[in-house]
């Protein structure tokens, strides 16, 4: 081998085991990023799966607190259908007691509403075709004194109860006004009533 020969020879051999080295370099180099990328890949992989489980856990809880504020207000609703069915019937039933009650419970409500002056009373015309005789003379009994209550011929258009009227000022006393007056009052009340226990 000449000494030309041997110079392209180490050349070669210097530009082998540079290329090697720098192959190898290159190749660890790949590795260590292929590495980090999986070891960040992971990282973040875990980190959704994290996060995905807090998203799960939180439309779990929203989704338990709606069901639970719509049995709460399912049951609210229920207690007031109750409420306001007892309420009508109670009109009801007011409104069809056998004359002689209804006519007594008509001056207990005159004695509390009645004012000590001269005024006028309506009813229905139901109620003016079964006035009971001597029901004027009754009822200015349960006026306060003072006052007189001239029972009027013209009928209201009401169901029950009555209508007085001092110097063009009308007063409701109609059995639904009445109930609606007091609506709140009574709600309250048949609540305590029907649900103390919780239902």
């Amino acid at each position: 081998m000449t000494g030309l020969e041997q110079i392209i020879k180490q050349i070669e051999d210097d530009a082998a085991a540079s290329a090697a080295s720098i192959r190898r370099d290159a190749e660890e180099k790949a590795a260590q990023i292929a590495q980090e990328a999986r070891s960040r890949g992971e990282a973040r992989a875990q980190e959704i799966a994290e996060q995905a489980k807090e998203k799960v856990k939180d439309l779990q809880s929203r989704a338990e607190s709606a069901a639970a504020l719509q049995k709460r207000q399912s049951i609210l609703a229920a207690k007031q259908q109750i409420i306001r069915e007892l309420m009508d019937k109670s009109l009801r039933a007011m409104d069809a007691l056998a004359p002689a009650d209804y006519f007594a419970n008509i001056q207990k409500l005159v004695h509390k509403y009645a004012l000590a002056q001269n005024g006028e009373i309506f009813f229905s015309q139901r109620d003016l075709d079964r006035l009971p005789k001597g029901f004027e003379q009754e009822l200015a009994q349960a006026v306060p004194a003072g006052g007189s209550l001239k029972i009027s011929r013209e009928p209201r258009n009401m169901e029950g109860g009555f209508v007085l009227v001092y110097g063009g000022v009308e007063q409701n006393c109609s059995f639904a006004a009445l109930f609606d007056a007091a609506r709140d009052s009574l709600q309250d009340k048949l609540h305590a009533l029907l649900f103390a226990g919780g239902y």
